[in-house]
C-alpha cells in the first residue's frame, strides 16, 4: 500500500522507504546564457539524471572526482523535481547536502532498504510537498522486495510520489521514476506494461510526470512506442523549444550529436512542455556522470 508522507527519511529507511524556486540556467561550462530562453510563470522544472553509481571499483572517473562537478551543476540548475537513477545511499546523502538546503528525497534501494541502487526522487521542499509514495519491483510480484521474474540482468524497480504543488494552491500530481533493464528487451516491455497498469489505477484527473533511464532509444524501440501507447507524451518532442540533441549516454567519451536518446521525461496529456534541454555542463572536460541530465519546464495544466 502507498505510504502516507510525513515520516522522516531515516524512519522511512528503517521500513524500506527512505522518507526542488530558482530559475534554470541550462549552460555548458564557460557559457553565461541559458540554453532555453524565456521564463514561464509557475512552471515546474524537472530533471531526469542517471548519476552513475559511486563505487570504489568504478573504472570510470570516481565519485570523489565527479562530485564537485555534480554539485556545481545541481546548484546552478536547482530543479524543483529530480528523478535520479543508480544513486547509492551515501552518494544520495551527499547529493542532498550538495544541493545546499531546501531539498529532500524519497527512495529505497532496489535490493531493499539501503542496499544497492536507488530510483530516488529529489524535490524542493519550498515548492513540493509529498502526500504519499510507494515503490514496486518490475516483476510478476511487484511488491516482493528485490523480485526479478522477467530475466532482467539487474533488479529493476519504480519509485513514485504524489505531490502537492505549493506554488499552485496545493494542486496535486504524480511523479514516477524508473530505470529499465539494459539487456533484456522482454523485461523492458513487460516493465512498461506494469508501469501503465499502475498509472491507470491512479486518479485520472491528476497530471503525471515520468522520469527515467529507459535503456531504449526514443523513436527506435518498441518500449518507446509502448510508453506513448499507455497515454504518455514525450516532453522532448512536445517542447516549445529544445537544446541541441545528443546521445544521453556518452560514457565520458565526448558528446554524441544526434545520438540515442535513452533518458526521457514523459507526461500525461494536458501538461505543456515549455522547453526541454540536454544539459552538457562539464568542468575542465569532466562530466558529472556518464549520462547527460535531461530537463524540461512543465506547466501542469
Amino acid at each position: 500500500m502507498p505510504n502516507e508522507a510525513g515520516v522522516t527519511r531515516r524512519q522511512g529507511l528503517k521500513s524500506a522507504a527512505v522518507a526542488a524556486i530558482a530559475a534554470p540556467l541550462l549552460t555548458t561550462a564557460g557559457s553565461t546564457q541559458p540554453a532555453a530562453a524565456g521564463e514561464y510563470a509557475g512552471a515546474l522544472n524537472v530533471m531526469t539524471f542517471n548519476v552513475r553509481f559511486a563505487t570504489v571499483v568504478d573504472e570510470t572517473p570516481r565519485w570523489t572526482v565527479r562530485r564537485p562537478v555534480m554539485r556545481a551543476l545541481l546548484r546552478r540548475e536547482r530543479p524543483h523535481l529530480i528523478g535520479t537513477q543508480e544513486g547509492l545511499y551515501q552518494q544520495l546523502r551527499m547529493i542532498e547536502k550538495d544541493l545546499g538546503g531546501h531539498y529532500d528525497w524519497i527512495g529505497t534501494g532496489r535490493g531493499g532498504g539501503s542496499k544497492d541502487e536507488f530510483m530516488a526522487i529529489f524535490y524542493d521542499t519550498r515548492r513540493l510537498e509529498p502526500i504519499e509514495f510507494d515503490h514496486f519491483w518490475l516483476s510478476d510480484t511487484p511488491y516482493t522486495i528485490a523480485s526479478n521474474t522477467w530475466g532482467a540482468d539487474w533488479l529493476r524497480m519504480v519509485t513514485w510520489v504524489r505531490f502537492a504543488d505549493l506554488a499552485d494552491g496545493g494542486r496535486q500530481f504524480y511523479a514516477l521514476n524508473t530505470h529499465l533493464d539494459s539487456v533484456s528487451q522482454y523485461a523492458r516491455e513487460r516493465s512498461v506494461g506494469l508501469i501503465g497498469k499502475t498509472i491507470a489505477g491512479w486518479d485520472r484527473s491528476l497530471p503525471v510526470v515520468v522520469t527515467g533511464d529507459f535503456n531504449a532509444a526514443a523513436h527506435d524501440n518498441r518500449v518507446y512506442e509502448q510508453m506513448l501507447d499507455i497515454g504518455l507524451v514525450d516532453a522532448w518532442d512536445a517542447a516549445g523549444s529544445r537544446s541541441e540533441a545528443y546521445g544521453t549516454y556518452h560514457g565520458y567519451r565526448g558528446l554524441r550529436p544526434g545520438g540515442r536518446r535513452i533518458d526521457w521525461i514523459l507526461t500525461s496529456p494536458g501538461v505543456t512542455s515549455n522547453w526541454a534541454a540536454m544539459n552538457t555542463f562539464s568542468m575542465d572536460g569532466l562530466y558529472p556522470s556518464d549520462h547527460l541530465p535531461v530537463q524540461a519546464s512543465l506547466t501542469l495544466g
